[in-house]
C-alpha cells in the first residue's frame, strides 16, 4: 500500500527511508510495516493525556489501500480508455491556466511531496520533472500524484492524518485548486468509466462520498462496486478489512443475550456437527467445575492437612459431591504448566502467582498433582460414586517455554521480527 507524505511530516516523524518508493510515496508492504509506521507516529503523541489521538495500524493500512486502488483505477482507465490521458490533461490545463501556473504548481508539489532523490537533494524539483519514470514523463506522474493528494484532502475519513499530506500551502500559493477543478472539466470531455459510467474524477471520489467518515466503509464500497478492477488487490483489501475489524473489536460489556449464528440463513448450507454419539447419561449429567490447585488448597484448609495431589482428595469429599447429586467433576488446570508463565506474573509484581492453566509445557497430568497414576486413582474412586471426570484442552495453547516449542519449533508460524513494534524482548530468557 502506498500514499504520499509531505517533506515536513517526514522530517517530524523521522520515518525510515526504506519505506519510501522512488516516487516519494510511503510503501507499506505488509501489516508489520503499517504497525511500525503507526508506532513511529504514536511515539510523538501524548497518548497518556490524549489517548483518542492514537494512530491505529488498520487505519494507516486502509489509507494506503485506498490510495493505491485509486492509482489502480487510473491505470485501468489509461489501458481501457485513453493511454495518454494525463498527457492530454496537462496540455488542456496549460492551455487554460498558462504554462507558468501549471509548472509552478507541479514544482511546488514536487518540493513539498518529494521523490526520494529530491528529498535527499540529489535532484532539484525541476530536474526531476524533466525526467521520466518507467517510460512515463514525471510531469504526468506528478499530476496524477497531485490528484491523489487532493482526493485524500477532500476525504473526511482521512482527516485524522491530514498532517501527513496537508495541501494548505499548495492551495494558497499555487494554481493547485484551479488545476483540480480543471481536471474534472477535462475528464468531462473524455470517455466515462466505472460501474456507474462516471467522469473519472467523480469515480475516484465516489468511495469517500458513499462513506465519508469511514475508511472501512470506503473499502467495503470498493469491494462491492469495483471488483472487476481489483484483481489480486481484492485479497489485500479483505485482509485490510480484517485488520480494522480486529483493532476495533468491541469489548464485551455484558450481560446480554448471545447472538446465535444462523448458518443456513447466511447461505452457508448445512454442516453436521462432528460430536461423539449421544449417550443415555448425557441429558442427566450434573457437572461441577473445580480449579484443581484452588480446590486442593481449599480442601487442605477444610480437612486441616496438606492435600496437594489428586489421590489425596478425601473420599468424604467425593461422598459429599455424590449426595449433592453431582455426576460429573470437571477439573480445570490438570496439565503440566510452563514455568515461564509463573515467572512473568512474578516479574509483574504477583509474587504468589502460579503459571496460567493454559500456558502449558506439556499435555501430561502435572507432576505436582501426582501425575497420571494419581489421576487414575481419583477417577476410580469417583466412578464408584457415579461421578465421571472431565477435563479440557486447547491444542494451540502452549507456554513461552513448552515441550512443543523446544522439540518442534517447525510446528509454529514464526517471524524474525516482532509483529508488534511496541513489543520489546530485553528481559530475562524465560
Amino acid at each position: 500500500m502506498e500514499f504520499h507524505i509531505s517533506r515536513q511530516a517526514r522530517d517530524r516523524y523521522q520515518f525510515d527511508e526504506s519505506i519510501f518508493s522512488l516516487s516519494g510515496n510511503v510503501i507499506l508492504a505488509n501489516f508489520h510495516a503499517a504497525r511500525t509506521f503507526a508506532q513511529r507516529m504514536n511515539q510523538r503523541r501524548d497518548l497518556v493525556r490524549f489517548p483518542e489521538q492514537a494512530v491505529k495500524a488498520g487505519q494507516i493500512n486502509a489509507l494506503g489501500l485506498v490510495d493505491e486502488i485509486l492509482h489502480l483505477v487510473v491505470g485501468a482507465y489509461r489501458r481501457q480508455k485513453n493511454p495518454d490521458a494525463m498527457g492530454q490533461a496537462l496540455d488542456w490545463l496549460t492551455e487554460r491556466l498558462g504554462q507558468e501556473a501549471v509548472d509552478t504548481a507541479l514544482r511546488r508539489f514536487t518540493e513539498e511531496f518529494p521523490p526520494v532523490a529530491v528529498y535527499r537533494r540529489q535532484l532539484t524539483a525541476e530536474a526531476y520533472l524533466a525526467g521520466e519514470t518507467g517510460g512515463m514523463p514525471n510531469r504526468q506522474v506528478a499530476l496524477e500524484e497531485m490528484l491523489m493528494l487532493w482526493l485524500a484532502n477532500v476525504n473526511p475519513a482521512a482527516s485524522p492524518f491530514f498532517e501527513l499530506f496537508d495541501d494548505t500551502a499548495l492551495e494558497k500559493e499555487t494554481a493547485y485548486a484551479p488545476i483540480m477543478t480543471g481536471l474534472h472539466a477535462f475528464f468531462e470531455t473524455q470517455p466515462r468509466f466505472g460501474p456507474d459510467n462516471q467522469n473519472l474524477v467523480e469515480m475516484l471520489r465516489s468511495p469517500a462520498i458513499a462513506a465519508p467518515h469511514s475508511l472501512q466503509g470506503q473499502l467495503e464500497y470498493i469491494r462491492e462496486r469495483w471488483t472487476y478492477v481489483l484483481g489480486r488487490y481484492l485479497y489485500r483489501l479483505l485482509g485490510g478489512l480484517d485488520l480494522i475489524s480486529e483493532e476495533e473489536k468491541a469489548v464485551f460489556a455484558g450481560p446480554g443475550p448471545a447472538q446465535v449464528v444462523d448458518f443456513a440463513a447466511a447461505g452457508l448450507g448445512f454442516e453436521p456437527e462432528q460430536f461423539s454419539p449421544d449417550r443415555d447419561w448425557m441429558p442427566d449429567l450434573v457437572l461441577i467445575a473445580k480449579n484443581s490447585y484452588v480446590w486442593l488448597d481449599q480442601l487442605s484448609r477444610k480437612y486441616k492437612r496438606l492435600i496437594t495431589r489428586l489421590d489425596q482428595i478425601p473420599d468424604e469429599e467425593l461422598d459429599r459431591l455424590a449426595r449433592w447429586g453431582i455426576s460429573g467433576l470437571w477439573l480445570i488446570g490438570l496439565w503440566e504448566r510452563g514455568p515461564a508463565s509463573q515467572r512473568i506474573k512474578q516479574l509483574c509484581g504477583n509474587s504468589d502467582a502460579v503459571a496460567s492453566a493454559y500456558s502449558l509445557y506439556d499435555y501430561q497430568i502435572a507432576a505436582d498433582l501426582g501425575g497420571s497414576a494419581s489421576y487414575q486413582n481419583l477417577k476410580e474412586r469417583a466412578w464408584r460414586r457415579g461421578i465421571r471426570l472431565a477435563s479440557d484442552m486447547v491444542p494451540n495453547h502452549v507456554g513461552t517455554y513448552s515441550r512443543w516449542m523446544v522439540e518442534h519449533p517447525d510446528w509454529f508460524i514464526s517471524l524474525d521480527y516482532s509483529p508488534f513494534p511496541a513489543y520489546s524482548f530485553n528481559g530475562p530468557d524465560l
